[in-house]
């Protein structure tokens, strides 16, 4: 009794080993990865433009410097801006000289007119021409006024936060008004991807990208798909955290999910290689373990980490024998 209750724990302990060693191959449903070229782009594209024309006499700047909104990034000067000024304080001053005569004058008359020796319509002209003088002046100030801010508008400021993506002006070079000084990438940076357009209504926002870096692979997030179809490719933005920014359109390898499908999936640690061959051991209808010669797909990674797909040599409902 005490041997047959051995043998019966022994074939309890042997059946429960047997069921934790096998697996039944099931279709799974696995993500279709398509491999493109995506670009390292700035969300925005921001010119740095002189506001008056002339020479360039400061340019402080190169490609690839970063740069914040406000900072100086170079110099215009107009000679003949500072000539324009110094022509309005001459009149100014011409001004001024006839202001004094002319209230001069009216104080004059004014004494007069109580005597009769001049009119009362000669001392309104004579208070009309002061007050002319006076506008004059006035307006002189103001066309100064307008000619100083010119000149401190020479000064080159940068639109926004980025980094300086080309400069095409040089020092010494002459610009008109409104001519790009240099282009700024600011607003944060992405990657830009074409698709081709049979996959268009398989991508989704939001879906997770792949993103083949020089520290090992990352992931990013399908943030926006643009509805035109361009030369027969969706475009589609991702975003990425910590993304390396240190060269702009550069190109990045990434992979894109564009479907699902079915796929026999079976551990890695179940097929044996031997002189480039690899094998899968299964059980057949007789119970006995043989091993079958498998062509893999890929290896696994995420939910499925640590499975290959067995593309030939297995079927589904098939038990395969784990080491």
């Amino acid at each position: 009794m005490k041997h047959l209750s051995i043998a019966l724990l022994l074939l309890t302990a042997t059946t429960a080993l047997v069921r934790a060693e096998t697996l039944t191959l099931a279709p799974t449903e696995i993500t279709e990865w398509k491999a493109v070229q995506a670009r390292v782009e700035s969300r925005d594209v921001v010119p740095a433009r002189a506001r008056i024309g002339g020479v360039i006499a400061d340019l402080s700047i190169s490609e690839g410097d970063l740069v914040t909104a406000g900072q100086q990034l170079g110099l215009v000067k107009d000679d003949k801006i500072a000539f324009q000024i110094a022509a309005q304080d001459a009149q100014q001053a011409a001004l001024e000289a006839q202001l004094v005569t002319a209230e001069a004058e009216y104080k004059r008359a004014d004494t007069l007119v109580n005597q009769g020796v001049v009119t009362r319509q000669r001392l309104a002209q004579l208070a009309t021409d002061v007050e002319v003088i006076r506008n004059q002046i006035a307006a002189t100030k103001a066309s100064r006024a307008v000619l100083t801010q010119q000149e401190t508008e020479g000064a080159v400021i940068a639109p926004a936060d980025g980094r300086v993506l080309t400069v095409p002006a040089t020092r010494g070079s002459v610009i008109l008004p409104g001519e790009a000084i240099a282009t700024i990438g600011s607003g944060g940076f992405f990657l830009r991807l074409a698709v081709p357009e049979r996959f268009a209504g398989e991508l989704e926002a939001g879906a997770e990208i792949r993103i083949a870096t020089e520290g090992g692979e990352s992931e990013g997030r399908l943030a926006k798909i643009y509805p035109e179809i361009d030369n027969g490719r969706v475009i589609a933005d991702v975003e990425v955290d910590r993304l390396d920014t240190a060269f702009v359109n550069a190109r990045v390898l990434v992979e894109v999910p564009v479907g699902k499908r079915a796929a026999l999936l079976a551990p890695a640690a179940a097929v044996s290689t031997r002189h480039g061959i690899d094998f899968l051991s299964v059980r057949n209808h007789a119970g006995e373990t043989v091993e079958r010669t498998v062509i893999l797909g890929a290896l696994q990674t995420g939910e499925h980490e640590g499975m290959v797909e067995i593309i030939s040599g297995a079927q589904a409902g098939e038990t395969v024998v784990l080491p």
